[in-house]
């Protein structure tokens, strides 16, 4: 019986699939121009899927994008005007320049369809809420219609999402057609893993397992460079960086979201800054306000072009953040509280 690569968290997983398709990919591809090394079907499993974020030096993960990205799929949105801050590389991915097209999961997951008035996401939670034992909880995302658009710049990875409820836990499991390793794989099992605790929440269970499917696990050529030195980090640093990452808080709502979001708008426009004590008057859980310091922290780095980001700000981040902002931006390095933790 063939199971997934069990794996606590995410870093342990994304460096062992680095290395199977560095050392044993199966095939070379050219697809759309894009080479790359490639396996066919990888999967893992994550025992803890709260641990979303890998600390690895070499790699620079951007915890900002990450929350803003989850954030921005949760309410539903497929606007650029939001997304396009964040990662403006999204922006050439757009036919009309306002919206995004198949990678705007979101939009398909949590808004309502034409005509309908429940979106998909709340018809599961109905589901599970009384049929418990359900296999039937799959959110489909790509859809065959995105093949017949000629020249479609922007097809969905994600094929769809499993929502199973055993022995009082919310599992999830994630169908990918295609995952570029180096870079999708990490924002989209962070987004995902959300996804999943957030759907927990509104059920009133226990976050279980994540598993993730990937029909065309690939690195591409440009990033073999990068993937190299993430991975000699790996087997030459004395011991991994680890820092746990916090529950969901059990009252998280869509208006939760929307309450974050509404505060995001107003940094993001540079329309205020918050200070640490403007930010814990929000009335938003701590878990929340995370995200706010780091949305100021880049509101900081885009609008104030500082060369040292408020060492309040940062230090009122959570050490795991606070660690990744500080080898993300150099405008952060020089407040990291205590070097390397």
């Amino acid at each position: 019986m063939l199971t997934p690569l069990s794996l606590p968290g995410l870093e342990e997983a994304y460096l062992a699939l680095l290395r199977l398709v560095s050392e044993d990919h199966d095939h070379h591809i050219s697809a759309r121009g894009n080479d790359a090394r490639e396996v066919i079907g990888a999967s893992f499993r994550l025992s803890d899927p709260r641990q979303r974020l890998p600390f690895l030096a070499a790699r620079k993960v951007n915890p900002v994008f990450h929350f803003a990205e989850a954030l921005w799929y949760l309410a539903g949105r497929r606007d650029l005007e939001m997304i396009g801050y964040y990662a403006p590389s999204m922006r050439s991915s757009s036919r009309d320049g306002i919206h995004v097209g198949g990678s705007a999961y979101g939009h398909t997951i949590f808004s309502p369809a034409d005509g309908d008035t429940v979106t998909p996401f709340d018809r599961i939670l109905e589901l599970l809420r009384s049929e418990p034992d359900s296999k039937r909880g799959y959110l489909p995302v790509f859809t065959a219609d995105e093949l017949a658009i000629s020249d479609n710049p922007d097809m969905a990875c994600l094929a769809g999402l499993h929502f199973l409820v055993r022995d009082e836990r919310l599992h999830m499991v994630c169908y990918m057609r295609a995952n570029d390793l180096d870079c999708g794989l990490l924002s989209d099992v962070f987004s995902f893993t959300m996804f999943q605790e957030f759907a927990a929440v509104q059920l009133g269970l226990e976050l279980g397992s994540y598993t993730h499917f990937i029909g065309s696990a690939h690195i591409c050529d440009r990033n073999a460079d990068r993937v190299h030195r993430v991975l000699l980090e790996a087997v030459t640093r004395s011991a991994p960086v680890q820092f746990p990452f916090p529950a969901m808080p059990a009252g998280t709502t869509a208006a939760t979201v929307a309450r974050v979001l509404e505060h995001e708008e107003v940094l993001r426009t540079n329309k205020a800054h918050y200070s640490v004590a403007h930010i814990e008057a929000s009335g938003l859980d701590p878990y929340w306000q995370q995200a706010l310091l780091l949305f100021e922290v880049y509101r900081q780095i885009q609008h104030d072009h500082v060369d040292t980001v408020n060492p309040e700000v940062l230090n009122a981040l959570d050490p795991g953040l606070r660690w990744l902002v500080g080898h993300r931006w150099s405008a952060c390095a020089a407040v990291l509280d205590g070097g390397e933790e």
